[in-house]
């Protein structure tokens, strides 16, 4: 893979730290501003709200502009958002940093997708995708408990003034990596469409089917991830202390299945959702029942979240493929697919939480999300995951 990709990968580890990291932040900026716990914690709303809308709108706003120039912008906005935001002493200013640094984030994270699979073949977007995401899953591994280390000897401030820091070494990759006439766009018929024909993409079945299920398998994973620390704490009883370590295995179970969808993604996306979706559901029922057991959930932690995050990277990859027309507005619809899914899962849990099912309610629905994915996708499994050297090289035609 380029040496490009890895340099934005360091860039999305600096964004993926500041969207998880808040909420082992939220009681301190509370009593911090003043504010309650409740109104501190809709930081992360107002961040995943930016995440979705931002996608498209930042898309569309830098479609014309060189690759480079767009991943610098954005870069730099989301870094002096996070300077402000360590500054200020007002609540809703920091409200507005958030928003502002989701935009960024959201706008870096479009062009990135749609720059990453200009720079290979055009049968490994499923490889660039792992790499790409790859910086994600390590935000979970090291940069999150790293910033709950941080906020919590230094305050919170010292955790926003570490990721506007480490924004600088990830744009001197973007300037040094990207080449300066790199586009989104490529060369030839598709570098003239219109963005109203990018956006008619949306109307294709296909695209919106890939979308969807990315959507689900994602809100599935965050329902349980927002809320592992109850099930170390309340239904496992282990210290404290263990939580940071379920986060990291399955962060580190996330790192390999980003990696493991990456070499599968291209070559047997059907394999992937085929067996990976059945095992995945399979894992969240063993959870929700073996979650009392330290031994059984510090185990099902990694494997779920290796094989959430192998079935997630594959279709988002297939949603790059579906939207080949869309050559500058498909990384905003994989971004978008991402986010609604980050947003809508711990949702969906929350309300679980004050049923009989407890604290096992969130793994209960992350189940119940995926079951639904998998009675949408598997009558569509062919259509969706076509066998190679088929549909994927026949996009132009399918969707003329």
């Amino acid at each position: 893979m380029p040496l490009p990709l890895y340099l934005l990968a360091v860039a999305v580890f600096a964004m993926g730290t500041s969207e998880f990291m808040l909420a082992g932040l939220v009681p301190d900026i509370a009593q911090s501003l003043d504010v309650s716990v409740g109104n501190a914690g809709l930081l992360t709303s107002a961040f995943a709200a930016g995440m979705i809308v931002g996608a498209p709108l930042m898309a569309a706003l830098a479609r014309r502009w060189p690759a480079r120039t767009s991943l610098l912008g954005f870069l730099l906005v989301f870094a002096v958002a996070h300077v402000v935001g360590a500054l200020t002493t007002s609540f809703p200013v920091l409200m507005i940093t958030r928003m502002v640094a989701a935009l960024a984030n959201s706008g870096f994270l479009a062009v990135a997708l749609s720059t990453a699979v200009t720079l290979v073949a055009p049968d490994q977007k499923g490889r660039a995708l792992a790499v790409l995401l790859s910086g994600t899953t390590m935000a979970t591994v090291a940069g999150v408990p790293g910033g709950a280390v941080l906020g919590a000897v230094l305050g919170w401030r010292a955790a926003f003034w570490a990721i506007a820091l480490l924004s600088v070494p990830a744009a001197y990759g973007v300037v040094r990596g990207i080449p300066a006439r790199a586009g989104t766009a490529p060369r030839g018929a598709l570098a003239g469409l219109s963005l109203r024909g990018e956006i008619a993409q949306l109307a294709m079945p296909k695209l919106v089917l890939v979308m969807l299920l990315a959507a689900l398998v994602n809100a599935a994973t965050f329902a349980t991830f927002t809320f592992l620390a109850p099930l170390v704490t309340g239904t496992a009883d282990l210290g404290e202390l263990w939580v940071p370590v379920v986060l990291v295995l399955f962060g580190v179970g996330s790192f390999a299945g980003v990696n493991l969808g990456g070499r599968l993604a291209d070559q047997h996306p059907g394999v992937v959702i085929g067996a990976g979706g059945p095992l995945l559901l399979l894992g969240w029922v063993a959870l929700a029942g073996l979650a009392a057991q330290p031994v059984a959930l510090l185990l099902l932690a990694f494997v779920q979240g290796t094989l959430s995050f192998a079935l997630g990277s594959t279709l988002i990859a297939r949603v790059l493929y579906a939207a080949a027309h869309a050559p500058t507005m498909g990384g905003s619809y994989a971004t978008a697919a991402l986010n609604v899914g980050a947003a809508g899962g711990p949702v969906v849990a929350a309300a679980t939480l004050g049923t009989g099912a407890g604290d096992l309610g969130p793994v209960w629905a992350s189940g119940f999300l995926v079951a639904v994915a998998l009675l949408v996708a598997l009558p569509f499994r062919r259509f969706i995951a076509p066998r190679v050297g088929r549909s994927d090289s026949m996009t132009v035609k399918e969707q003329s």
